[in-house]
């Protein structure tokens, strides 16, 4: 009996934060137009990534998105996404950085270093991008319009950010009015990178914007990493690489995903879509997650174990998966429409 009562508390707790979560998805849901619950099932999620898989199911992952290999409407996978390869990816990267630190540390190599700025400010944001190109369903980016964005569309949302900083005054970023102004900046800087390749590359669904939105805000990860690196050291490398999990490339992302769910199906994104509220909600999310991340907040309990950062990765990766459970929904309902259509006209 004892042992029943002292179980209850911890039932009451987790029910407690279950209710919260269940809460946070459906407001968050909302925003996409479903009033419903988002069920987070991390391990069914990731259950591939400790199967084995050979060559080929990797390469077939790799080789998609041309006219050839762009499946139709009807061929589009509804199934809960169960990425993996982004693993393998993460891997060879985190080993290629083990080995230049190896070279560095112990042959006293200062012609690692480089490398292993560049890898080490790669790893975790273009594993992330590997990631978010398994789950686009509709498999219509290949590889090299992945890279492009990830390379061109990285740089020229820094290019945006230095413009804008030229002429709006940003502060030292440690106050809550500075970190406010910063994260206005950078991430509207991203979202009209953005916004170009969703229309350069006549994008319309969900998982296009969240694939887009990453790959640019990974490759502004990089370069931002690299560039901080060089000026603070390696200590700076390491702290900005693990938090490159709840950063730029879901912040990215999930305007990405909302500059999709704004526009009209088939049409380019216009001024129109930008004060849209299926757009300003998530962006100003967006927004609000670069401000808090960068916020000194006066709260001791928020620096033990990095308790701040850890609390903004889970609200960011919460709107992930609302936005990947809407991308679902998204597939589903197109696939229904052309069935239903199909047979009118039979």
């Amino acid at each position: 009996m004892a042992n029943k009562e002292s179980v209850k508390p911890f039932k009451r707790h987790f029910e407690y934060h279950n209710h919260l979560l269940d809460d946070a998805t459906k407001e968050m849901n909302e925003w996409t137009g479903e009033n419903k619950v988002v069920e987070i099932h991390l391990f069914q999620m990731f259950s591939e990534v400790f199967k084995t898989h050979d060559h080929d199911a990797a390469e077939a992952l790799f080789i998609v998105g041309t006219r050839e290999t762009t499946p139709s409407l009807e061929a589009v996978s509804v199934t809960p996404v169960k990425p993996w390869l982004f693993s393998r990816v993460f891997a060879l990267l985190g080993v290629s950085f083990f080995l230049l630190a190896m070279l560095f540390l112990v042959f006293r190599s200062n012609n690692a270093v480089p490398g292993m700025i560049f890898i080490g400010s790669l790893t975790v944001p273009f594993s992330l991008m590997m990631m978010f190109f398994e789950m686009n369903v509709f498999q219509n980016i290949s590889v090299y319009q992945l890279l492009t964005v990830f390379l061109v569309g990285g740089i020229l949302s820094l290019v945006a950010t230095m413009i804008l900083y030229s002429l709006i005054p940003s502060g030292n970023g440690v106050s809550l009015g500075s970190a406010v102004i910063i994260g206005f900046i950078e991430e509207t800087a991203k979202m009209l990178v953005i916004a170009s390749f969703i229309n350069r590359f006549h994008l319309n669904y969900i998982f296009n914007g969240l694939l887009v939105g990453a790959a640019i805000g990974a490759g502004f990860a990089v370069f931002e990493t690299a560039g901080y690196t060089g000026q603070y050291g390696l200590v700076t490398l390491l702290m900005r690489s693990w938090q490159a999990i709840g950063t730029h490339t879901i912040w990215s992302a999930i305007m990405g995903a909302a500059i999709i769910l704004a526009k009209d199906r088939h049409q380019p994104v216009t001024g129109s879509n930008m004060v849209a509220p299926k757009f300003l909600r998530f962006y100003i999310l967006a927004i609000g997650l670069h401000a808090a991340w960068d916020w000194n907040a006066p709260f001791a309990v928020l620096n033990i174990l990095y308790l701040q950062q850890w609390l903004l990765i889970a609200v960011g990766w919460l709107a992930i998966f609302v936005l990947i459970n809407a991308g679902l929904r998204e597939a589903r309902t197109l696939q229904g429409q052309r069935i239903l259509k199909k047979t009118q006209l039979g």
